[in-house]
């Protein structure tokens, strides 16, 4: 049967056949989901999706989100297209469908971001769709910890300064609970506190409660919190979908660090995970160096800049190291689209490090 392609708007009578498909598909992901959609519209972002259809059945497709700029738009697929990359015919079907989006909606380029490891073959087949490489919007390198184990067999496997700081913190006497909606915003104020401490950017407020309105009563995530004598100091937003989990969002306290209140939260967010079903927890970013060379992993206890006290954090927990493809984008507007892409970046930053000084101490105490 001929491949019918349809461009759709998210809408509920189709939203539960996408995540069907969208879970059982070998390069299905989290943010390819209709409650992905669902969150970033609340954030200046419109999804539609390319749905390739063969005997009636989804065999292909992308969800597409758009951002307006003006009369312009941005396309961006995360994580996908959701295609077999080995089938030229369903890939051509989804990337024209994509194409004929982006230009009625005057999109001044498209970014897709296949949800695979590194591959040159891929790369060159990207190129040859006149797509060129564009660094990355989700992390490049990660770690994967295989949860469909014993959890003895997996702690077994973790190092053993970690397995001695989940312990640690449990007899000192650190509470792990299950947050609520109300909980948000201690956990934003504890992200900002991390924000200054380890200096990066974060979301605004809104951005996680939306998670949460979204993504916990659908029983795809769990905002976690570490107690101490009634005190919140560590918290932390874990998502799950298919057989995959992802550690996202994490936050603590400048107090009580010496009692490791954050590796007891990751291991009971990886047994939430393992316990709703998922094999994998994806630990959501480390220092592409590692990606590119694991043999620089031995350089972390050297490092302190960008992700590398995270990555001594992370590789703690065992996990194999995994490097994406990355982000790849094809251009309609070559002149506006070399401007936005050199212009914008510098402007965020600049933004988030005027935003960063004007943060007053009071702001970020949870004390």
């Amino acid at each position: 049967m001929a491949i019918t392609v349809d461009v759709q708007a998210p809408a509920p009578w189709l939203d539960e056949e996408w995540n069907r498909f969208v879970e059982h598909h070998r390069h299905g992901h989290l943010l390819q989901t209709c409650q992905w959609a669902q969150f970033k519209s609340h954030h200046a972002w419109s999804a539609c999706r390319v749905i390739a259809r063969q005997d009636g059945d989804i065999v292909a497709g992308a969800q597409v989100l758009f951002r307006r700029v003006g009369p312009i738009s941005v396309a961006y697929v995360p994580k996908g297209p959701v295609v077999d990359w080995d089938n030229p015919t369903l890939v051509g079907a989804v990337v024209d469908g994509l194409h004929t989006i982006c230009r009625r909606r005057r999109a001044i380029f498209l970014r897709v971001e296949p949800d695979l490891p590194h591959s040159p073959d891929l790369a060159q087949r990207l190129a040859a769709l006149k797509f060129h490489f564009a660094g990355k919007v989700q992390p490049l390198s990660t770690l994967h910890l295989d949860i469909d184990r014993d959890p003895d067999e997996i702690l077994a496997g973790m190092k053993p300064k970690t397995r001695y700081n989940i312990r640690l913190a449990e007899r000192k006497g650190v509470q792990v609970r299950e947050g609520s909606e109300a909980d948000v915003s201690v956990f934003y104020r504890l992200s900002q506190i991390t924000s200054l401490r380890d200096d990066f950017p974060i979301h605004a407020e809104a951005y996680y409660r939306d998670a949460y309105r979204i993504f916990v009563p659908s029983d795809m995530a769990r905002l976690l919190l570490a107690e101490y004598n009634g005190e919140v100091v560590a918290g932390l937003m874990v998502f799950a979908f298919g057989a995959t989990a992802w550690y996202m969002y994490g936050a603590s306290s400048n107090r009580y660090r010496n009692l490791m209140p954050n590796h007891l939260l990751q291991w009971r967010a990886i047994q939430w995970a393992r316990a709703r079903g998922c094999k994998v927890y994806d630990f959501w970013g480390i220092p592409d160096e590692v990606g590119q060379d694991p043999a620089s992993a031995a350089l972390a206890a050297q490092r302190s800049d960008g992700l590398w006290g995270v990555y001594r954090f992370k590789e703690g927990f065992g996990g194999r190291v995994v490097r994406y493809m990355g982000a790849y984008d094809f251009t309609y507007v070559p002149l506006v689209y070399a401007a936005g892409t050199t212009v914008w970046p510098r402007l965020r930053h600049l933004l988030y490090r005027l935003r960063r000084k004007r943060l007053p101490e009071s702001e970020v105490s949870v004390e």
